[in-house]
């Protein structure tokens, strides 16, 4: 036999062998996710969820998505009340970002709802911060949504009971309305998307927002 097709089936036979490992790899890893944790399972039952990923370790609940946004709509209040009471709001504000949105942790998508032109979408803390309180020259048509201030934020999300929202597992989607009050007793609605994600630390982030003004035909 030839040096040359000696090399050639060594060649072949390490192809082949790399090829098995890599299979089998990836079916171990296929058999791990499609292990679903029990007690997640419990609650894709209990809740009666039917677009769960399948494999799925961590699962959010239809009451944690409504604690999150009810928790939003709280801060956004609290946020104009501690301006107006002569508090630290930045400092809050800037809390509420670490906590309640996705930015320490990773990406977040960002669209609010009275921004415009090149700062329409807000993809770093940063921006994020200029539109609820102003105050940045790199923002220079931000005057701080949450300093009108609000008195009062309310939500609703679309169709009946938990229609509005869509589970994945450790992924949330809602879309429906938001509603915010001013001092003069005026009420303005937004049309409102969320996603959410749950963390490790069994937290909700935002990592979608999506903010518009309704269409006015």
């Amino acid at each position: 036999m030839n040096t040359t097709k000696l090399a050639t089936m060594i060649m072949t036979f390490l192809l082949v062998s790399c090829d098995r490992v890599v299979e089998v790899a990836k079916e171990e890893t296929r058999k791990a996710v499609l292990e679903t944790n029990p007690q997640v399972k419990k609650v894709i039952n209990e809740l009666g969820l039917v677009y769960v990923e399948e494999g799925a370790q961590e699962i959010i609940t239809y009451d944690e998505v409504n604690a999150a946004q009810q928790a939003w709509c709280e801060a956004l209040v609290k946020i104009g009340k501690l301006k107006e009471e002569g508090g630290d709001y930045k400092a809050y504000a800037q809390s509420v970002l670490s906590e309640a949105y996705n930015y320490d942790h990773g990406k977040v998508f960002f669209k609010p709802t009275l921004a415009h032109g090149k700062q329409t979408f807000r993809n770093d803390k940063k921006g994020a911060l200029a539109y609820f309180i102003g105050g940045d020259s790199d923002y220079p048509n931000d005057k701080g949504f949450a300093l009108t201030p609000w008195v009062k934020c309310r939500y609703d999300n679309a169709g009946e009971v938990n229609q509005g929202i869509q589970i994945y597992g450790s992924v949330a989607i809602t879309m429906g309305n938001v509603w915010v009050t001013g001092k003069d007793g005026k009420e303005v609605m937004v049309d409102k998307t969320w996603v959410f994600k749950k963390g490790k630390d069994g937290k909700l982030r935002i990592i979608v927002h999506k903010s518009a003004l309704p269409y006015a035909p």
